[in-house]
């Protein structure tokens, strides 16, 4: 059953992003990646936030479902990864260090504010 409730999160999460992307594209018209840098934040924030959350509130299989699945593939990697590779390869090499500084320095902060948040709501 665990297995069938990720692969659900999982639809629902990839489903999310590509809301999210095609939200951000519609006033974003700039070669910098900020739908990626944006739904990687909101991951950030949300997942340790939600792990604390749910630790006592619901089944593991349930909690897998929401953090494994909806927030692990809401999130990305690889098209940060492929996003900071073709800034550097089309001369924008500024924009391709400011996106990967943007994106752990960023990432970090809003991880450590959704830990704060899940620990304070967790009282």
């Amino acid at each position: 059953m665990i297995y069938i409730l990720v692969g659900a999160g999982g639809m629902a999460g990839a489903l999310l992003r590509y809301i999210v992307s095609i939200a951000i594209a519609a006033w974003w018209d700039g070669s910098f990646p900020l739908a990626t840098l944006a739904v990687n934040y909101i991951g950030c924030f949300f997942l340790p936030l939600l792990t604390l959350r749910l630790k006592s509130r619901l089944s593991v299989p349930v909690q897998k479902a929401v953090t494994t699945g909806i927030i692990g593939s809401f999130t990305t990697f690889s098209t940060f990864s492929v996003e900071t590779v073709s800034l550097w390869e089309t001369g924008q090499a500024a924009a391709a260090l400011g996106y990967v500084l943007l994106s752990i320095v960023g990432g970090l902060f809003f991880t450590r504010l959704g830990f704060k948040k899940g620990e304070r709501l967790s009282i």
